[in-house]
């Protein structure tokens, strides 16, 4: 198979998973391993298999049915629990969106000089309008470019001067602090690196596939395209799964080799995180990482704000999608415009960002585990996905993913009191 071909099956899976290292998942592992070095290392290795899990039961939901989790939800729960999934989704999100936007202006700012709020702005809209008016199919291929960007954080982590061997023993010996704000730590690690805006995301991307490649039907009523397609969505999810928590090593140990070294244990702000790189690091791995947040940053925004649209939609019965255009789908879009807006209010309100990126996180675990429970149900619920039910590997590391974020929850509430 040649590099070309290998690269165009690599595409919701690819998406998603780069997006899951967005301004919020940079703040959080940048955070873990200011405060506690290596010693965090050990959750990329943990996550890999159960964000696989539950990833893969999502986007199989979207391929067998060709409808998103908000309408499959609609088929076996009543209609407040998906009004209350949806709308945790909607919140979690939004707060993201402003998180990240806030996050964006500040990196810009260090980097170029002048107003971050100015930045945020002009980024939001920049964002917006690519969603709205650029088409479905030649917006994927921006999105695929952006994921580049990640690899900033593989610079600055060659360029800090990292302990590899204290780095390795740490990924796989895992080190506990039984104290609340390691227990926090790790559930705002598991809250930004298994999102619900990401399951969301890429079951509606499955379904916009579909859309796309007209010979391509919903798995249920072409069961012969079962094979070629399932096989794809297990190679493109862990590809774009491994491709997250390899990034998210390197933010771990560049700032535990860095900033923990020096003592530095709290961040205040993206800015104050890049800056303390620069001597340590030298300008080049300051730079990267304000451009890495840039970069992310506009990757993870039509994501936010695109899987809290497809899920209002949804819920509203009205048409939806990115390859539609503006005027076919006014509602969706709007839906698309109004979170954007209110995220951009949210980053012009003076939050700190990286409390506000941090608690995001905190904020995507704790809604995580109901949603998480619905996805697992409905991707072996016979009157969803028939006889194409999730195979049993899957089934254990999706429950798994969802057991492992509500003890961690859990442990988090029992510490704080």
């Amino acid at each position: 198979m040649s590099d070309d071909a290998w690269w165009r099956k690599l595409g919701p899976g690819l998406i998603t998973g780069a997006a899951d290292d967005d301004p919020s998942g940079i703040a959080t592992y940048s955070q873990g391993g200011a405060q506690y070095g290596y010693d965090v290392a050990w959750t990329v290795l943990v996550t890999y298999p159960l964000m696989v899990g539950i990833q893969l039961a999502s986007a199989r939901i979207g391929r067998i049915t060709g409808k998103g989790l908000t309408e499959n939800f609609s088929r076996f729960c009543p209609r407040w629990l998906v009004l209350g999934l949806v709308g945790l989704l909607v919140v979690a999100n939004v707060i993201n969106l402003g998180a990240d936007i806030n996050a964006m202006g500040d990196s810009a700012a260090m980097i170029l000089g002048g107003p971050k709020g100015a930045y945020a702005i002009g980024l939001g809209l920049v964002s917006l309008a690519l969603q709205v008016f650029l088409p479905y199919g030649r917006y994927v291929k921006v999105l695929k470019w952006l994921t580049l960007s990640l690899l900033a954080y593989v610079g600055v982590g060659f360029a800090a001067h990292v302990n590899w061997l204290e780095a390795a023993r740490s990924t796989v010996v895992p080190t506990f602090h039984w104290e609340k704000d390691y227990a926090t730590t790790i559930v705002a690690i598991l809250g930004t690196t298994i999102s619900p805006y990401l399951f969301f995301w890429q079951a509606a991307q499955e379904v916009e596939e579909i859309k796309r490649v007209s010979a391509d039907k919903p798995l249920r009523i072409a069961p012969e395209q079962a094979k070629r397609n399932l096989r794809r969505m297990r190679v493109d999810t862990a590809v774009g799964m491994g491709f997250s928590n390899f990034i998210a090593f390197f933010m771990i140990v560049a700032t535990a080799a860095t900033l923990h070294a020096k003592g530095i244990v709290h961040i205040e702000t993206t800015s104050q995180a890049a800056q303390a790189l620069e001597p340590i690091a030298g300008k080049f791995a300051f730079q990267l990482f304000g451009l890495g947040v840039i970069g992310t940053g506009l990757l993870a925004l039509p994501v936010l704000a695109g899987s809290a649209a497809y899920a209002v939609a949804s819920l509203l019965q009205v048409r939806k999608g990115l390859d539609q255009p503006p005027s076919g789908a006014k509602t969706f879009y709007a839906i698309l415009a109004v979170a954007m807006i209110i995220g951009l209010g949210i980053s012009a309100s003076g939050l700190n960002p990286i409390k506000a990126l941090y608690w995001s996180a905190v904020v995507n675990a704790v809604i995580s585990v109901p949603i998480m429970i619905a996805v697992m149900i409905a991707a072996s619920h016979t009157k969803i996905v028939g006889d194409l039910k999730l195979p049993t590997i899957w089934r254990v590391l999706g429950w798994l993913a969802t057991a492992a974020m509500a003890a961690a929850t859990l442990a988090m509430f029992v510490t704080m009191f």
